[in-house]
């Protein structure tokens, strides 16, 4: 009886994880440019030396899911969407680069191009600080350009490029923060700027998360949740109903 209140134990409780990933996503089926994570659950033996025949349920999130989100129009210069692959380098919390989608951007008080998760957008020559200017363009290929304070319409310079990487998909991994790395890469290490990557300016990357699927695999992962709880007491009652047979005797 306990290897199979173990197996429904380790079930449900793997199965409330497999609930919160999915949560998560459905949560941010709003997010711009947020890549869903996928869930999956498999069996795993008890390492040790007492329990060799003892197997466990659990859920992992193998990979996130790299597909495009839909392109929302948004007027505003300064949000830019990936065209297709690629990625955008912003500063992470602790000054160290990483990537993502995410390209609601504007200027904070300070000048820095920032997105809606206020992390600061990288170009060529390191963090992208803007001068004061009364308008504003950016590129397909991410070149930003702007008419100064005080300059005519026609004078329009280019001040910085957006550095734009497109690494290995195979590689890459989110963090807790939402920001993708490359997996087993040495801190502090980064990816070089790809030229073949594209921006569109007045638009931003919607989510890849299908609510509909989300909310399915969620109400999918509660009924095992209470398949693997129904075994548990059923495991309970036929522990009672032997003790019982036992003392019969």
């Amino acid at each position: 009886m306990d290897r199979a209140l173990y197996i429904a134990m380790s079930g449900a409780k793997q199965n409330t994880l497999g609930q919160t990933a999915e949560a998560n996503n459905l949560a941010n089926v709003s997010t711009t440019g947020f890549r869903r994570d996928f869930e999956q659950a498999r069996s795993m033996p008890v390492f040790g030396d007492y329990y060799p025949t003892r197997a466990y349920a659990m859920e992992e999130r193998p990979a996130s899911d790299f597909n495009p989100g839909p392109l929302v129009e948004t007027g505003n210069d300064l949000d830019l969407a990936i065209d297709n692959q690629g990625w955008f380098a912003v500063l992470d919390a602790n000054g160290n680069e990483a990537y993502t989608r995410r390209g609601d951007f504007q200027v904070d008080g300070l000048g820095r191009l920032v997105n809606g998760q206020n992390q600061q957008l990288i170009g060529a020559g390191g963090p992208i600080v803007l001068p004061p200017y009364e308008k504003v363009q950016i590129a397909a290929d991410g070149t930003v350009s702007i008419q100064g304070v005080g300059e005519e319409p026609a004078v329009i310079a280019g001040i910085e490029q957006i550095k734009l990487v497109n690494p290995d998909l195979t590689q890459m991994e989110k963090g807790e923060d939402g920001l993708f790395r490359l997996r087993d890469a040495e801190p502090g290490a980064i990816q070089p700027a790809d030229p073949t990557v594209q921006v569109a300016s007045g638009y931003v990357e919607g989510s890849n998360v299908s609510a509909v699927h989300s909310l399915t695999q969620i109400m999918s992962l509660h009924r095992q949740y209470e398949m693997q709880v129904k075994m548990m007491s059923t495991a309970d009652e036929n522990a009672q109903t032997t003790a019982s047979i036992m003392e019969i005797q």
